[in-house]
């Protein structure tokens, strides 16, 4: 059957968003998440670029290709790159026309750096990657704790903060101290805690309006934020749990982190166990995070506290922004 390839528009989210969970059913998609994410790369005061194209068949949407500048790590000449074709239209040549035209689409551009990536499992994608000249780069793990099987009993001492901190969700600090000086705390110990985060270039600071946007986020949980507060408003540490687009009985980690003074202190341990706490009380099933394999002392507290390891995502990248082209 003939493949058409154009550009996706704004009419195609549900169709662009049903592709990317079936090609990734660990992470899905919802037209309105989607639309979230697109806005806010097209509002960036850095104004990334993105392309994104879509593939169909019989007038059925078989596959999505997209390319966009990451805002958070951010460099003119680096790219990141994504092709994803639904199962059942696998094997018949989607893939191959969708990276043909993106690659295209890049080499316009004068991309010197392209980030790609799959997972452990998909010798057809790694094998893929590989021909085009794409090498392994780091690989994340995503972690998840059936909170079924989890038992607080054990863990009340780490459970406690330390003297001078207190456990406070973030609708508590904005009650406390107004909604602006509550997010700029929150920004301020989100912004430094991010930059010590393992990644594949160097972090791009955080603008607090950009950050402030993520309430607006439809998986966002106010509620889910918990900070450790100082008796004068500083966030010391964070964690935060997201809703999940697909299951109900599921919630994401966004960031678990602590500011550089504050390390040390078992911060990190006790607000997941009070995570833990309050998913358990939203009736949530699973609890899953992502960890890079070279965080080891994050992999190391998860597993203690019965997160399992599933399939690694292994980034993949072509071209150094150090030298040499794509």
């Amino acid at each position: 059957m003939i493949v058409t390839l154009r550009e996706a528009g704004e009419a195609d989210y549900p169709a662009v968003a049903a592709v990317m969970s079936a090609a990734n059913p660990r992470h899905t998609w919802t037209a309105e998440t989607l639309a979230h994410e697109t806005q806010g790369l097209l509002d960036h005061p850095l104004r990334p670029h993105l392309f994104q194209l879509l593939a169909e068949q019989g007038g059925q949407a078989v596959g999505v290709a997209t390319t966009y500048q990451l805002p958070g790590m951010f460099h003119p000449d680096r790219y990141q790159a994504e092709v994803l074709v639904r199962p059942d239209a696998e094997g018949q040549g989607v893939g191959r026309a969708l990276a043909d035209m993106l690659e295209a689409h890049l080499e316009s551009r004068g991309a010197r750096e392209v980030l790609a990536g799959t997972y452990e499992d998909r010798p057809r994608g790694l094998a893929f990657l590989a021909r085009r000249g794409f090498t392994e780069a780091m690989r994340v793990f995503d972690n998840v704790l059936d909170l079924g099987e989890f038992d607080p009993a054990p863990w009340a001492e780490q459970a406690r903060l330390p003297d001078g901190l207190r456990l406070l969700s973030l609708p508590e600090l904005v009650t406390e101290r107004g909604e602006d000086a509550a997010w700029r705390a929150y920004h301020a110990a989100y912004a430094e805690a991010r930059e010590d985060v393992p990644r594949t270039g160097e972090a791009t600071p955080l603008l607090y309006d950009v950050f402030r946007q993520r309430g607006e986020h439809p998986g966002f949980l106010p509620g889910g934020v918990l900070l450790a507060v100082t008796d004068a408003g500083e966030v010391a540490a964070l964690t935060e749990l997201y809703g999940d687009a697909a299951d109900p009985g599921r919630l994401n980690t966004g960031l678990t982190g602590t500011r550089r003074a504050w390390r040390r202190q078992g911060l990190g341990l006790a607000l997941k166990l009070a995570a833990l706490d309050l998913a358990r009380q939203r009736g949530a099933r699973s609890l899953w995070t992502g960890n890079a394999s070279t965080n080891v002392p994050m992999l190391a507290l998860n597993e203690r506290l019965g997160f399992r390891p599933q399939l690694a995502w292994i980034e993949m990248r072509r071209g150094n922004l150090a030298g040499g082209g794509v």
